[in-house]
């Protein structure tokens, strides 16, 4: 193991607080610090100290693919980090989002070569799936809920204007599809009125306050209104979302560890300055009821959980160590990422051992042997899924 040192992404839409806490630096920060991203995609790679120089992890990984990633795994996936582990601190609602399967990232990746850059929506061949763990107490949108009560909801605001999209929604999945098209093509000089007219509805209950809340941000966004069809999560501390391909989504507020497929594709669908393609969007999603978004962590061992996710991709761990108990062994595959959440721990992988403090990271090849944490304090560890 060795220090793995992590890039902030300073996202308007994120915390002055929450990753300087985690590292202990001076609140407020200077800026936003909406996300830690510790892994090797090509945008923000993570750095790994050599010969008095910082070296980027994907550097690392090109020039000796089987030492740091196994024969297995470069089968697998190639000569990459198939996984990105993050802490994600939110502020701010972030934009209504989903992600591609495999087949879509690649036939939307090569739809669109020679694009301009502003006129992608895929910038590689991969998919997206995710899993968010929180830390705080998180918000966020997950998942159709049962278009049921989306209509009665949306009808609740006696907008005559939303009459097509509340008929929609009374036809169940069947018309969840045309619903979603209708708001997010309205036509762009009504928009306003209508968020408005929304608003002025003497209506209370959770999802008036969702859209009042929303619409603060984005007064002329019919994306307040897709919200209102999504089901409404709050996380405690531990409890986890799954975000698969076509799940739409858009997280609210709070801090999480998040891990995911080592992918930048976004589709966005409103709440966002940034661009949206509805047509393609409305390809890639899933118009299907999600239940019960919540992933709620499994025991694997003393001191270990995790959330079992249907992905090779990746798998995330968190390890809890006891002052007076035994050190915990964790045999993953593959390259590991551990970051320490609190305390200090040591991490032992046969090959190097290194002392975290919070917030700070490391990472081994696969090269190395079972994971020993000792110490005292809580870690993540990220590492791919392959069993």
């Amino acid at each position: 193991m060795e220090l793995l040192y992590g890039p902030i992404r300073d996202y308007a839409w994120g915390s002055r607080s929450a990753i300087a806490e985690l590292q202990g630096r001076p609140v407020p920060s200077d800026g936003p610090e909406a996300e830690l991203w510790l892994g090797a995609h090509p945008g923000a790679p993570a750095t790994v100290d050599r010969d008095g120089d910082r070296v980027s992890l994907v550097d690392l990984l090109v020039a000796e693919p089987d030492r740091w990633l196994g024969e297995r795994i470069v089968g697998r996936f190639g000569a990459r980090l198939p996984f990105l582990l993050k802490v994600l601190a939110a502020d701010a609602p972030l934009s209504l989002q989903a992600h591609p399967d495999p087949e879509q990232a690649r036939a939307g990746y090569d739809a669109d070569a020679g694009r301009p850059a502003g006129e992608r929506n895929y910038v590689d061949p991969y998919h997206k799936p995710e899993l968010l763990v929180a830390l705080s107490p998180m918000e966020a949108l997950c998942g159709f809920r049962d278009p049921a009560v989306s209509a009665e909801a949306l009808a609740g605001f006696g907008v005559p204007a939303l009459a097509p999209v509340v008929a929609a929604l009374r036809d169940g999945t069947a018309g969840l599809r045309e619903a979603v098209r209708t708001l997010l093509t309205w036509p762009a000089a009504q928009r306003a009125g209508l968020v408005e007219a929304v608003l002025a509805a003497e209506v209370a209950g959770p999802d008036a306050q969702l859209a009042r809340w929303l619409a603060a941000a984005y007064p002329a966004d019919p994306g307040v209104l897709v919200a209102l069809l999504l089901n409404h999560v709050r996380l405690a501390p531990g409890e986890a979302i799954w975000m698969p391909a076509g799940n739409l989504h858009a997280y609210l507020g709070g801090t999480g560890v998040e891990i995911m497929a080592a992918s930048d594709n976004v589709l966005r669908g409103g709440l966002t300055p940034k661009r949206v393609d509805v047509d393609e969007l409305l390809r890639v999603l899933r118009f299907e009821v999600l239940d019960d978004p919540v992933v709620r962590p499994q025991p694997v061992s003393s001191g270990v959980v995790t959330w079992p996710v249907p992905v090779e991709d990746f798998a995330l761990h968190r390890v809890t160590v006891e002052a007076s108990g035994p050190e915990v062994r964790l045999a993953l595959p593959g390259p590991r990422v551990v970051l320490c959440r609190s305390g200090k721990l040591s991490v032992d992988d046969g090959v190097g051992a290194v002392a975290l403090d919070p917030g700070r990271a490391a990472v081994g090849t696969a090269a190395g042997g079972a994971l020993v944490v000792g110490g005292e304090g809580e870690a993540y560890v990220a590492s791919c899924g392959l069993r």
